[in-house]
This record gives C-alpha cells, sequence and structure tokens, in this order.
C-alpha cells in the first residue's frame, strides 16, 4: 500500500495491522490503549476540529508535551488538512520558548499539562499570533484539548467532502512541519521537513527494523525530537504497538513492566543505565563481587557478529549465565532492539549492552536529514561497534577535502524556515548538505563520525583537538558525569568537569571523608587528588597533545534544566564557556597543575 504522505499511515496501520493498542498511556495507573479504528476516528475529528476553528491548509499549530497518544491526534489531524505541526521542546528557556512561537507563526498552541500552562501563559498571550492556547490534561478554567474533538465530532458531516478533498491535495512534498534545532550554537533554526522527507525517512529505516505487528515498543524520547518522531512513523509502518512512558523517571520500570521488545535512546540515557548497574555490581561483596567484575571484563571485549576463540564463547557464557541474565531480567527479557542516536556513544558500553544481550543499533543523522543518514542494523554483518553503521537507501554521503560529510537524498531539508541565507550556507548549489560533522567511510561503507567541524579547535602549538572524543574517553570514569575540554590557541588541552556526585560520595564514604556540600566537596585535597589519578590514567590512551593538563571541578550538575545540555543532552559549549569562563582563566593561569 503506498504511503507518500504522512497520514498515509493512518489507512495502512488500520488496513494492515488492525490491533486494541495501537497507540497506549498511563491514565490513573492503567495503561489506556487506542486501537487502529480509534486512533483513526479521532484523527477524522482532530481534521474537522481544526477546519471548525479556522485552521487553514499551510496554518502552524505548535505542540509542547511529554509524549502521548493525543500528540499523534494532532500531529496527523494537521497532517491531513495540509496544516503544518510545530513541534516545540518543553524544556527550552521561557526565551527560545517565545522565540520560536512567534518565528513560527504559529496560530494554536497545546501543552501537556497544569505547570506547563501556568509556565507559559503570562507571556504566550502577548504573543499576537496564538490564538487558542489548550492543555491536554483536564484542568480546571483552562481550556481543553479535547474541545477541538467535540467540535469535529458535531461538524464532522459538514467538512467530510472537504477533509477528502484537502487530502487529496495535500502533495508528498508539501511542508509537514518545523522543527527547531536545539540551539547549541545560539538562536534555534526552524528546519522544514515535508511529508516525503519524513516519511522517505522512515520507510528506509523500517526496512532495516527486525521487530514487527507482533512487536510492542516504549517511547520515551521527546517527540518534537525528529529521531524519536521518525521512529514513531517507522513503528506505525510496521504496525509496532506504541506505547508511552509515564515520564523519564519511569522509563525502566515502564520497560520492566510492559516487557517491551525495544526502545530507542540518547548515549548519555545509556550511561545512566550502565553505571546504575555498576554502582549496583560494586555494592556486593565477596565472591558475587568478583563474579560481576570478571563479567563486566569479559563484556567489554565482546564484538557483534565477530566469531570469538572458543575460550572466550565459554567465559562469555558462564558470564551470561551468572550475570547478564539478570541484566535483561532488570530490563525486558524480550528486547531485541535499541536504537541510538544525538551523540557519539562509547565503544565499549555498545560491546557490554551486546555482550548482555542487549543490542543496541547506533545510527547517525541531523534534524536537517529527516534524520537517518547511516544506521547499524541486524542483518548479519551490518553492526560494527564505533561506527554509525552504512549509508541509509535513498541517501548518498561522500567525504570533504578537510573531511567534513556531506549528504544529499530524499531526506535532505527543504531548508531553513524564512532563513535563505543559512539555508544557502549548508545546501550547496549541487544540492550537498553540509553536515558540520567530521567523519570518513570504509571499505564496506560503515561511516565512522570523529567530532563536530565547529568543536574542533587549535592549540598555539598548531596541534588540533577534536573535543567529543577525548570526552566520551573520559566519561568512561564512573566519577565523571560531563567533561568539556577545552584550550583554543592555548599550549595545552584542559577540562571543566562536572563529577558524578554519587559515585563520588561512595568512595568518600568508603574512605570517611566528610564534607558539608559540594563546593566544599570538590575542593578538597584527597579529591582533587582522587580525580588527578584519574585522569593521568585515562590520558594514556591519548596521544601526547591531546592529553589533559589542567582541570577544574565544579559542584553543578549540568542539565537541560539549568541550561548546559541541550534538549536531546549535548553540551551548550558556548554557555559552559560563559557560565566556567573565570575557571579557565584560572586554568591558563597556571592553577591545578599536574604532571
Amino acid at each position: 500500500m503506498e504511503v507518500t504522505r504522512i497520514f498515509d499511515l493512518l489507512e495502512r496501520y488500520s488496513k494492515l495491522f488492525p490491533k486494541t493498542d495501537a497507540l497506549a498511556a498511563k491514565q490513573g495507573g492503567k495503561w489506556k490503549t487506542y486501537s487502529t479504528d480509534e486512533y483513526k476516528q479521532l484523527v477524522n475529528w482532530v481534521s474537522c476540529g481544526m477546519l471548525a476553528s479556522g485552521i487553514k491548509p499551510g496554518d502552524k499549530v505548535a505542540t509542547s508535551t511529554n509524549n502521548r497518544p493525543e500528540w499523534n491526534f494532532i500531529d496527523m489531524g494537521l497532517a491531513q488538512i495540509g496544516a503544518v505541526h510545530v513541534p516545540i521542546y518543553t524544556t527550552i528557556s521561557n526565551e527560545d520558548f517565545a522565540y520560536i512561537l512567534d518565528h513560527s507563526d504559529a496560530r494554536m498552541l497545546f501543552v501537556g499539562d497544569k505547570l506547563m500552562y501556568n509556565k507559559l501563559k503570562p507571556f504566550v498571550s502577548e504573543i499576537k499570533g496564538i490564538e487558542k492556547f489548550y492543555c491536554f490534561n483536564e484542568v480546571e478554567n483552562v481550556p481543553f484539548w479535547y474541545e477541538i474533538v467535540e467540535a469535529g465530532k458535531k461538524s464532522e458531516a459538514y467538512y467530510k467532502d472537504e477533509l477528502e478533498k484537502l487530502k487529496k491535495s495535500v502533495k508528498p512534498s508539501d511542508l509537514a512541519t518545523i522543527i527547531y534545532t536545539s540551539g547549541t550554537t545560539g538562536l534555534s533554526k526552524g528546519v522544514m521537513l515535508s511529508h516525503s522527507n519524513l516519511l522517505s525517512n522512515a520507510i528506509a529505516s523500517a526496512a532495516r527494523q527486525h521487530m514487527n505487528s507482533g512487536n510492542r515498543a516504549l517511547s520515551f524520547l521527546p517527540l518534537s525530537h525528529v529521531f524519536e518522531r521518525m521512529v514513531n512513523y517507522k513503528y506505525q509502518y510496521l504496525g509496532i504497538s506504541i506505547y508511552y512512558a509515564e515520564s523519564v523517571a519511569t522509563v525502566g520500570a515502564n520497560i520492566n513492566e510492559l516487557k517491551v521488545d525495544g526502545f530507542i535512546a540518547v548515549p548519555r540515557l545509556l550511561e545512566a543505565v550502565f553505571d546504575k548497574i555498576m554502582d549496583k555490581g560494586q555494592k556486593l561483596t565477596g565472591i558475587k563481587r568478583k563474579i560481576f567484575m570478571w563479567a563486566v571484563k569479559i563484556g567489554f571485549k565482546f564484538e557483534p557478529g565477530v566469531k570469538k576463540s572458543f575460550i572466550y564463547q565459554i567465559q562469555h557464557k558462564i558470564a551470561d549465565k551468572l550475570v547478564f541474565t539478570k541484566w535483561r531480567e532488570a530490563l525486558s527479557p524480550n528486547i531485541t532492539f535499541i536504537g541510538c542516536g544525538g551523540a557519539a556513544l562509547q565503544p565499549r558500553l555498545a560491546r557490554i549492552f551486546w555482550a548482555a544481550g542487549l543490542p543496541v543499533y547506533e545510527g547517525y543523522g541531523l534534524s536537517e536529514t529527516s534524520p537517518v543518514i547511516a544506521v547499524n542494523y541486524s542483518k548479519p554483518g551490518k553492526v560494527r561497534v564505533g561506527t554509525v553503521g552504512t549509508i541509509l537507501e535513498g541517501m548518498s554521503v561522500k567525504i570533504a577535502d578537510d573531511g567534513e560529510i556531506l549528504c544529499r537524498g530524499e531526506g535532505v531539508m527543504m531548508g531553513y524556515y524564512k532563513d535563505l541565507e543559512k539555508t544557502a550556507e549548508v545546501i550547496d548549489a549541487d544540492g550537498w548538505f553540509h553536515t558540520g560533522d567530521i567523519g570518513n567511510l570504509d571499505k564496506e561503507n560503515f561511516l565512522k563520525i570523529t567530532d563536530r567541524k565547529k568543536e574542533i579547535f587549535k592549540m598555539s602549538s598548531g596541534k588540533y583537538i577534536a573535543p567529543q572524543m577525548i570526552e566520551n574517553i573520559f566519561k568512561e570514569s564512573k566519577v565523571i558525569s560531563q567533561v568539556m575540554v577545552v584550550g583554543e590557541n592555548m599550549k595545552f588541552a584542559s577540562a571543566i568537569i562536572s563529577p558524578n556526585f554519587d559515585a563520588l560520595i561512595d568512595w568518600c564514604k568508603s574512605r570517611k571523608i566528610h564534607f558539608d556540600d559540594p563546593k566544599e566537596l570538590i575542593n578538597m585535597p584527597k579529591v582533587v587528588e582522587y580525580f588527578q589519578d584519574e585522569i593521568k590514567l585515562l590520558n594514556k590512551r591519548l596521544g601526547e597533545f591531546e592529553q589533559i593538563k589542567k582541570f577544574k571541578l565544579v559542584a553543578e550538575e549540568w542539565s537541560t534544566l539549568s541550561g548546559e545540555l541541550s534538549p536531546t543532552l549535548k553540551l551548550k559549549r558556548k554557555v559552559l564557556a560563559q557560565k566556567y569562563q573565570d575557571l579557565i582563566n584560572q586554568i591558563y593561569a597556571g592553577t591545578m597543575s599536574f604532571s
């Protein structure tokens, strides 16, 4: 069945994979499911309700909410009438929110709950374009989103013919959404994606997906992120049931409760899962602790798809029986797919998750490419740790003379909204999109990312530093949560480090080190000495000019809410550099040096 517009997925889903749990979310502590027929009916009512509210083809409607079935009802309802969906992260600042609402020309806004409604109401009322402001949760004296559905029910007969005409008039090349980039380097840009952009990527990705209509997936990365959104379409194309997590805090419990078959994540979340597992393992005693640590050591040597020695195979079977089976039980014994993207995944994490029977398929892409450019997948020989997989069908990649990855194909965006100049800066005359990432392609078409072009910097010696690679190595330390490498135009590389305070506090307790607060903790000589030893050990894996010579610890944990991380959990380097400029100055004034 041909699928060329986003809403075509609905027809395919209901005809090929009719089921009672197409979409699901928890309400009042219980999972509320929507069948394919209910899904389709609600979408039609939303379309009619939007028309009754005056929304026309080309009009913009914004949503900012946690993942939930209602997001799909709005998304598909808008797509059917040729309107444009503008999803917005819930974690951005009020200033960024106001900018996106104004810049996108949004006429209507939907948010998830009372907290978000109250947060935005003061300034949303001042944005001229916003005519109606709804909440998905039912809140007293707040417009409820279901008013659109009710309006659609009442006017369905009146708009039935018009809706069919509008659906037929929507072309694959029409604008479907404007996705605003996470803004790690300044104001967000509005990425314009067509129906064809998103669907070509979803369908090509589906061809590499081994899950099918008999499986269920958990969704918890924000649907405002192009990766989760495209996967959301891919699941529907394949008839996979989608269950939306209650919150990020409940992801582990939801995975275990539902015994899901797969989900997608960003590296930071997988790092957090591994840190929790290691924390529990390190608290074991005696022979149990020794077996756990031995199994982890075995896991770090695992290579998916590569036949190891007979001795290693025996060791791995023992490690699996004694340790890794417990990891699977703690998550879900049914998991066969963990998609990962958004940033570089530590190779050691990929190996140990695979060793534990929790296969991680790393991919790569950008909002501007809808998003997948390359991805590892389950076909034999198509997984290689340390790479982001082979190039996706429908996409072409070449490496520029300076190492930048260039991409051309069906997924490349229409351009940046209201910004022809910036569009021309990234899409050249031959249609190649300049990703800003540095990488290389091997003979078997596997793509490896080495760093961001704009983040690579030159030291005064003339040597170039690729900070992401160094940061990934340093985050392997159990006491380092986040790290930013600095040193542009300086003689050596240094680092600002946000410790993993849970691990650090445990270390202090074991040595009876007492402190009153994080600020006191990070300045204690024994703690500084501990980090010096950690860094000396990690430096051995780096070239002389790449090694971290000096560092500063900070008392803050970096997050999206406090502004140091983007919604996709990447470092906001400009924000961090400004916040810690005094510390950086101190570093290069000669403080806290070690050899």
